[in-house]
């Protein structure tokens, strides 16, 4: 689970809000959708200068109930021998902060962020393909559609992807300023001039399935990272750009399983009401108990 993010855009740990009746955070339900489909440990991707309140707001509450382990995110992490660039704060990206969790895993493994709310399918499904589909050259996505995963508050990235008939990944491109358009929804390339999108297309929320093979590729693609552009302070390297440079060279081959589940995440500050809107309609549904942890 990705959660060293400092919350820049919202203005404080987001990943550590309570959004549900009882301090629950976006990060309870995950656990709970996890637990529920059999996942049996969680690596918290987190930094330091936070761990203390990390701990006593969210991950000392699943010691009991599943295998807690804390990898911590540091800008100085992974480089080897390339030299931190000065003025360098925040981490290296997504792609970053799963190298960091490599330690801690020796088998085939999702990934997540602390913000997002994914849904019990969804969490079901990556767990049905690694039990029985992943490979060290297979790997699978699970994909919604853009224009349910967009925020009401302002722009936000998402890995937009091409498919085959067989719903095998093509491509896919991490496109950063997505806005909601009335029309559907619109991207700005780095020269800032607007490029339209239906917001039908299928996207990346960072809910993957991956072999363990995939840590030697993020090593290799951050290495050449690093050489090309670890001068940009603000440079990160992204999931789905080591994705889709592995599925065009032919290494892998990504099964994206689509979702029906509603999304709803946490970007900035006014997405906090609708989570816990969209928490108290999913409990009113009964798809959780009123009191998550108690029936553990």
């Amino acid at each position: 689970m990705l959660a060293a993010g400092l919350g820049t855009r919202y203005g404080g740990l987001k990943q550590i809000d309570p959004v549900g009746p009882n301090g629950e955070t976006l990060i309870d339900y995950s656990i709970y959708d996890g637990m529920t489909a059999g996942f049996g440990r969680v690596v918290f991707v987190i930094r330091h200068c936070f761990e203390d309140a990390f701990k006593t707001a969210v991950s000392s509450k699943f010691d009991r109930f599943v295998d807690v382990v804390l990898a911590y995110q540091e800008t100085e992490s992974r480089l080897g021998d390339f030299p931190l660039p000065a003025g360098r704060e925040k981490p290296w990206g997504t792609g970053h902060a799963i190298l960091i969790a490599e330690e801690a895993i020796d088998e085939p493994f999702a990934v997540i962020n602390a913000d997002d709310y994914y849904g019990p399918n969804s969490l079901k499904a990556i767990a049905d393909f690694l039990r029985s589909g992943v490979s060290s050259s297979q790997y699978a996505m699970v994909g919604y559609t853009l224009r349910n995963t967009l925020s009401e508050h302002g722009a936000v990235a998402r890995g937009v992807t091409e498919c085959d008939e067989h719903m095998f990944l093509k491509r896919i491109v991490e496109r950063k300023r997505i806005e909601k358009t009335p029309a559907g929804a619109r991207y700005l390339d780095p020269g800032g001039t607007p490029h339209a999108l239906t917001g039908d297309e299928i996207v990346s929320m960072n809910l993957w399935g991956f072999h363990p093979s995939f840590f030697a590729h993020l090593q290799a693609h951050f290495s050449r990272f690093l050489s090309e552009h670890g001068g940009d302070r603000n440079a990160e390297v992204f999931i789905p750009s080591v994705v889709d440079e592995l599925v065009t060279a032919g290494e892998v081959a990504v099964k994206v399983l689509r979702t029906d589940d509603p999304w709803f995440g946490v970007t900035y500050r006014a997405d906090r009401s609708i989570a816990m809107r969209c928490v108290r309609e999913r409990i009113e549904a009964g798809v959780y108990p009123q009191e998550l942890w108690e029936q553990r």
